[in-house]
């Protein structure tokens, strides 16, 4: 019950509202229904009326979906409405400074990489005497020993084993190998992103593939940004229609 001719000249139907979001109907009354969009007017047949703000929030949820995932955008635009203006206003900021702050972690990543290159570079060749013991190397990384183990299992860094006790040593490429994991976690990548980056580092050259994959994490970081942003402006266009609406309704004389 939704396709009649909407009376309103910017009066959406469901089927109009669909064309006109990119959205198929039944995703609109799945969004509606889970408060990502405002309830929508029903006439007195029951079909359904939408509204402009209805496409600002459809336009507003598809761009925090590529910024932020889609469980996070479906809470945020919940709470963009369900909030106080000033605390809807701030879990949007938030997510900025989460986005921002991936972003200072992936260049600091490819600092801490570069430095590790550069170091190769000038390198006498390796000795016996460079070798690590696995709390040495978890200080000099400001990790555990249990990270440096976990690493281990997952194939990323592969220490020696010289002793009777069969402890763990480090020559200086396994150090290395350390070294640019961490900085790739340092940067937000998971694990499994780590094995590919790793294994093409010991099949291709040195850690190029290593600096293209965080650019190319921060390319990815600021096409979130672009998208956020953009979601911002339509989030804030939506708080402030319905704190006009919410202020229109008092009675006459209300402050």
């Amino acid at each position: 019950m939704d396709e009649v001719t909407a009376s309103a000249p910017d009066a959406h139907t469901t089927g109009r509202l669909a064309a006109a979001s990119g959205y198929s109907a039944q995703q609109i009354r799945d969004l509606e229904r889970l408060g990502v969009i405002p309830p929508a007017i029903r006439r007195p047949n029951g079909y359904r009326r939408f509204g402009p703000e209805h496409l600002t929030a459809l336009r507003a949820y598809r761009r925090l979906a590529v910024a932020v995932g889609p469980v996070v955008a479906r809470t945020t635009m919940r709470e963009a409405r369900q909030l106080p203006h000033d605390e809807a206003i701030a879990r949007v900021v938030a997510l900025h400074v989460h986005l921002a702050r991936s972003r200072d972690d992936t260049i600091a990543a490819l600092r801490a990489l570069d430095s590790i290159v550069e170091e190769g570079a000038h390198a006498a060749p390796p000795t016996s005497a460079d070798a690590m013991s696995i709390s040495e190397l978890a200080a000099a990384l400001g990790v555990r020993p249990s990270t440096l183990r976990f690493w281990e299992q997952q194939g990323l860094v592969t220490p020696e084993r010289t002793t009777r006790l069969n402890a763990r040593s480090y020559p200086l490429a396994a150090i290395q190998d350390a070294r640019i994991v961490a900085a790739l976690r340092a940067g937000g990548y998971r694990i499994p992103a780590v094995q590919a980056v790793m294994e093409s580092i010991h099949t291709v050259s040195h850690a190029d593939d290593a600096r293209d994959a965080l650019h190319g994490r921060l390319r990815a970081i600021a096409t979130r940004s672009d998208a956020l942003l953009r979601a911002g402006t339509d989030i804030a266009d939506l708080i402030s229609r319905q704190d006009t609406a919410t202020v229109s309704d008092l009675p006459a004389g209300t402050t």
